[in-house]
């Protein structure tokens, strides 16, 4: 059938099992948006307050189904809106397609109205990018970009269209929905070699991130630690992953993670790494990082392996593949004196642990849990009420955790809760900060118009709280613009944009607050007061190691 290039793009959309795409309109993508109206029963479009929470928005979606997300803009800046988005999902590794209008080519840098170069600006944040020269190539562009964002290590792609190849005419056939690239396992010599190391180790530890899930490698990884009686850890990106009960499980490891897990990374002889990354909040100082370990390391992105951190043993492959063809050659091993190490540091933990009853940020956190669905998606911003979350959210459920890890994207949390009400069909939680949730507040217009059902839990201590701590803590208490000493009424500010709320001072009220929330159809918006003196414990001192890990104020 012959159709306009706008009309091809909603259509190969549709075709690419697209279902929701979010964004915003504007003069040179209107023509898109004309077909999105014509195949409005075939594709929903979701109306953002501003590009970057649709990006966010996208960006929550992709995270909690594993397909891509899709967000639409403008060109100019429009599409400039789009480059936080983007790059909090390139450095997370999540599959996003952006799809931007541009003046048409003739008028391509002539610096007409709204033009920009889009594709180099995000040349460096984006796993590629496409400028469409001509309709022919359109529909297929579309599909390589659907292709790309899910094959190997999953990442954002960009496709920048001109305007008058929206509205040029073209042939349309329609296509099944893009495979990815063939997976591969690591190759066999190097998965020998891994085994050798593994067999020979006496102190294992197993630690996972966020390409564990996306290989959906779980249940390999669990019969790995069995065989050979490990403790597992995570990344930040990998909470979700497995579930938080798991007997083996740690919990999150690094500069905030679980005491336990931590110590149990930094005594083991041979760590096992799956889809994961060694960045400094994982490492520390590195010259002092896992020095009595032997590093397995198994990722599909090899430009990982030794990246940060030597690898006794790299493997380039898929980690569910990988693990499938490793696992016959383990032997079976239990190792009572490594699990009794494993149990003072789990008692070490619980020793230092806050066992205050009052409204501390861990029994928020915990107060929460009791309300969670084992579908229950929780997306967060970034700051102490993050780090939190992360320490002390229980799930069921993989793919329900979504954080800006990578970049740290204060604002992103908003934006990513309505894009995962949109991917689990269900009420959203997001846990926020209010520094962070005054970034992108506006897209609780969003939530309510579309009356998406989003608990907001912000956790209000009047200040910028992660800051204020290293403050505290490294700068001899110089709170230099980190009190934000704002007068804002957020449940004032929830009622004006039609949402409602509630204050909670005590965890009697944050449980009834919660219960309201949970029963509310829409945006129901909490604002939870904390302590500004709040820490979040274990830390790392910047520079230090494992060695100096700090687990209580004083030390």
């Amino acid at each position: 059938m012959i159709l306009s290039g706008a009309d091809i793009i909603v259509k190969t959309l549709i075709e690419q099992g697209c279902d929701v795409v979010f964004g915003y309109p504007g003069g040179q993508i209107i023509n898109v948006y004309d077909s999105l109206y014509k195949y409005q029963d075939e594709i929903t479009h979701i109306l953002t307050a501003h590009e970057q929470g649709a990006t966010h928005a996208a960006d929550g979606y992709a995270r909690t189904t594993g397909k891509p997300g899709v967000v639409i803009s403008t060109s100019g800046p429009g599409a400039t809106n789009l480059v936080t988005g983007i790059a909090t999902a390139y450095l997370d590794s999540v599959p996003l397609v952006a799809i931007c209008g541009n003046v048409p080519t003739t008028q391509i840098g002539t610096d007409s109205f709204q033009e920009i170069d889009i594709t180099g600006i995000t040349l460096p944040i984006t796993k590629h990018n496409y400028f469409v020269g001509n309709v022919e190539s359109l529909a297929d562009t579309i599909r390589e970009a659907f292709k790309l964002a899910v094959s190997g290590r999953p990442g954002p792609v960009l496709v920048d269209i001109p305007k008058d190849v929206q509205m040029a005419m073209c042939e349309y056939t329609q296509h099944n929905v893009a495979e990815p690239e063939e997976k591969k396992a690591a190759k066999d010599i190097r998965i020998q070699e891994a085994a050798e190391c593994i067999n020979a180790s006496k102190r294992p530890y197993i630690y996972f991130g966020g390409g564990l899930i996306t290989a959906e490698a779980q249940e390999e990884m669990l019969a790995l630690a069995d065989k050979i009686d490990a403790p597992i850890g995570c990344s930040l990106m990998g909470l979700s992953g497995i579930p938080t009960d798991t007997e083996r499980f740690l919990g999150m490891q690094g500069m905030h993670g679980h005491y336990a897990s931590s110590m149990a990374m930094h005594h083991a002889d041979c760590i096992i790494s799956l889809g994961v990354r060694f960045n400094d909040r994982v490492t520390g100082n590195r010259e002092k990082f896992a020095t009595t370990a032997k590093i397995v390391h198994i990722d599909v992105d090899g430009s990982e392996l030794s990246k940060t951190v030597n690898s006794a043993h790299g493997l380039r492959g898929d980690v569910k593949l990988t693990l499938q063809k490793l696992l016959p050659l383990i032997k079976e091993d239990a190792k009572p004196m490594w699990q009794n190490e494993i149990k003072e540091f789990k008692t070490e933990e619980v020793k230092n642990s806050d066992t205050r009853d009052s409204l501390t940020p861990k029994n928020t956190i915990q107060t929460l849990n009791k309300f969670l669905g084992e579908n229950t998606a929780v997306a967060t911003d970034v700051g102490q009420h993050q780090m939190w979350a992360a320490q002390n959210l229980s799930f069921k459920k993989s793919r329900r955790f979504a954080s800006s890890g990578g970049l740290g994207t204060m604002g992103f949390g908003m934006g990513a809760a309505i894009g995962a009400a949109f991917g689990t069909g269900e009420r959203t939680v997001l846990v926020t900060g209010d520094g962070s949730f005054g970034m992108c507040l506006n897209e609780l217009a969003t939530a309510v118009t579309y009356n998406i059902p989003i608990v907001i839990l912000l956790m209000n201590n009047g200040v910028l709280g992660m800051v204020r701590q290293w403050q505290t803590l490294f700068f001899d208490k110089h709170y230099s613009n980190t009190v934000l000493d704002r007068k804002t009424d957020f449940i004032k500010l929830a009622k004006a944009f039609g949402a409602d709320g509630e204050r909670a001072d005590s965890v009697a009220e944050l449980e009834k607050a919660l219960e309201n929330a949970f029963n509310c159809s829409g945006p129901y918006v909490i604002d939870c007061a904390v302590d500004k003196d709040e820490f979040v414990l274990p830390m790392l001192p910047p520079g230090g190691s494992m060695d100096d890990i700090i687990v209580k104020v004083g030390d």
